[in-house]
């Protein structure tokens, strides 16, 4: 481990000499990730894009791309689109990137069970906004609104992820 990598510890994500209080997934950690268990998974994952809400907030990195209206995440196993974004009109199942309350404003992608997902392995593992501090997640990480700003700024794609 270095210091630019993201490290999830008992104590927070640790990132560039600062820890940064996060929550995780409602169903703990696991190393058998599964579709809708709402764990974290364990390993070394990547971060592989970020999205934003550009009618919320400044462009947070050159490389972000805009939430529109019409983006959706596939969590439809069976379909060949699982685990990716997807753009609406969109009959499977999926999560709306766009809502209304401020979870989603900025999003850093990791590259679980991506590009070639296996189905029912597991999607949409993120970096988020939290609702509130030990709130969990869905099986994201969530954070405090100012830090994963800061963090969006400073993990560029290729940062590592690890949890342990």
């Amino acid at each position: 481990m270095i210091p630019a990598d993201l490290v999830l510890t008992p104590t927070g994500l640790r990132f560039k000499g600062r820890r940064f209080p996060c929550t995780i997934g409602r169903g703990g950690l696991t190393c058998d990730k599964r579709e809708g268990d709402s764990a974290t998974p364990r390993g070394i994952h990547h971060i592989t894009g970020l999205l934003y809400r550009p009618d919320r907030l400044a462009l947070p990195a050159p490389w972000a791309m805009p939430i529109t209206k019409d983006d959706l995440w596939s969590d439809a196993p069976g379909d060949p689109a699982y685990n990716h974004l997807v753009r609406a009109p969109y009959a499977p199942s999926h999560e709306k990137l766009r809502r209304a309350d401020p979870l989603y404003d900025v999003i850093l992608l990791t590259d679980w069970n991506w590009p070639d997902a296996t189905p029912g392995a597991g999607s949409a593992i993120f970096l988020h906004q939290w609702r509130r501090p030990g709130f969990p997640t869905e099986g994201c990480l969530g954070l405090a609104r100012a830090h994963i700003h800061w963090i969006c700024t400073n993990a560029p794609p290729g940062t590592r992820l690890i949890i342990p």
